[in-house]
């Protein structure tokens, strides 16, 4: 007996998340509400991904009808379910009388219950980002679920702390100081073959070493302490992360770690440090107003209307300026950088369009991204750059995105264990006793 298809029902912002998404739901059907069509039309005009997506996906929807209609819905492709689209549908008499306003998103439930009591052989599910929506599907009797075709399910792993390992033979530590070439991995016999690019805290009876797992050559070397550009590592997780920073090798490094981890301060001292290997320094931020309220509403031009979201990288670089005296060569090549932006600090959507050859790209808040948004930044790099991401996955600012399912999650998950990329996870807070205590406690 065949399988009998489920209909899959997915609100907007499903879409904004990720326009390829009506080809995740196997050999099931997709239906798109109407009212979907109509708030897609809003984001289409715009320079922000999420203006893309919206385009992206009519382009999608285009190509699949071509001239035919989508009465009886269009194929997804081969061994896959059909999309159609549901036209207004009325409320029930009991969803009218819990949701009297005329909302989009009240619009969208109706057309999902009509399909639910219209299709009793078939399981409909609602699919939405809106947590709130979803609570107000399954008061209606709407099966309803989160779009999690590109969450992250180990995501403890990810984010745990550096490997100790203790009990390492102190002779072989010894070594890891006499030969900076390194040494092959299978002489310490790791319970846990190491992954590309990982690092290891390695403890002896009388002594330690700070070491790092070279996936090309094989080898386990020491990493050493480096100050770069007036900046010094504070513990053994900046001075891993510096490490992966300057290595030429790695060409994608994701930094994670809570408020005053010096994510962003050493990715940026790193790149000033490397200035001669790259054309320019890009340091962005996606630009994520509070409570969800358009920039429209702050009072100036665009470069005042953004300037109070880019003023935590410009905090960033006055630390690393304030390292030196303002007539020092160190602080003039700063300036001089900025003047001929040679290092350039702008929202994400700004730099849209340029070329990002031979550049040191670094994106702060990249928690606040989606996976396709992550996705859609690396595959412009071109030749020669290298890009860094950085963020604190507790601290997530946009409604439709968690822990699990927003970009740097998704990013450390997918390239764990690619030669060219490396990740460290920064635990200890340094910006002060002060905001260690309240990122722990409150």
């Amino acid at each position: 007996m065949a399988k009998k298809k489920k209909m899959f029902v997915l609100d907007t912002n499903v879409l904004l998340h990720d326009y390829t998404c009506i080809y995740n739901f196997q050999d099931n059907n997709v239906v798109i509400p109407i009212t979907v069509l109509e708030e897609l039309d809003k984001f289409k005009k715009g320079n922000d991904l999420i203006n893309f997506h919206a385009r992206e996906f009519t382009r999608e929807l285009d190509k699949l009808s071509g001239d035919s209609l989508f009465n009886g819905g269009v194929s997804l492709g081969n061994k896959k379910g059909k999309l159609s689209i549901e036209t207004g549908k009325p409320f029930s008499e009991d969803a009218r009388q819990s949701f009297p306003e005329n909302t989009p998103d009240h619009r969208i439930l109706a057309i999902a219950e009509y399909l639910h009591l219209k299709n009793s052989e078939s399981k409909v599910v609602f699919i939405s980002k809106d947590i709130n929506l979803r609570m107000k599907a399954k008061s209606i009797g709407i099966l309803s679920q989160d779009y999690e075709s590109d969450k992250v399910q180990n995501i403890e792993e990810i984010y745990k702390v550096i490997n100790t390992i203790e009990g390492i033979d102190d002779s072989l530590i010894s070594r890891m100081y006499e030969e900076p070439e390194g040494i092959p991995f299978e002489e310490f016999n790791l319970k846990i073959p190491p992954t590309a690019n990982q690092y290891y805290i390695f403890k002896g009876n009388n002594s330690s070493a700070l070491a790092y797992f070279d996936p090309l050559h094989k080898i386990i070397s020491r990493v050493i302490k480096q100050k770069v550009y007036g900046i010094d590592p504070r513990n053994a997780e900046q001075t891993f992360a510096l490490d992966a920073l300057l290595r030429s090798d790695i060409q994608l490094v994701s930094l994670t770690g809570k408020a005053g981890t010096g994510k962003t301060l050493l990715a940026l001292a790193a790149a000033i440090q490397q200035r001669q290997k790259y054309t320019q320094i890009f340091l962005a931020r996606p630009v994520v107003p509070l409570s969800n309220r358009d920039l429209g509403f702050l009072p100036g031009d665009v470069k005042e209307k953004i300037g109070p979201y880019m003023q935590p990288l410009f905090d960033n670089l006055s630390v690393i300026k304030n390292k030196f005296s303002p007539t020092s060569k160190e602080y003039v090549k700063i300036e001089e950088m900025l003047n001929s932006e040679k290092l350039i600090i702008t929202p994400l959507a700004y730099i849209r369009g340029r070329s990002l050859s031979k550049a040191f790209f670094i994106v702060d808040e990249a928690q606040n991204l989606t996976p396709h948004e992550v996705k859609t930044i690396i595959t412009r790099a071109g030749e020669g750059t290298k890009m860094i991401f950085t963020g604190d996955i507790e601290q997530i600012d946009t409604p439709y995105l968690d822990r699990t399912s927003n970009g740097l999650s998704y990013l450390t998950d997918k390239m764990k264990g690619q030669e060219i990329f490396a990740h460290v996870n920064l635990v200890k807070g340094e910006r002060s006793f002060l905001a260690e205590l309240a990122s722990n406690l409150l």
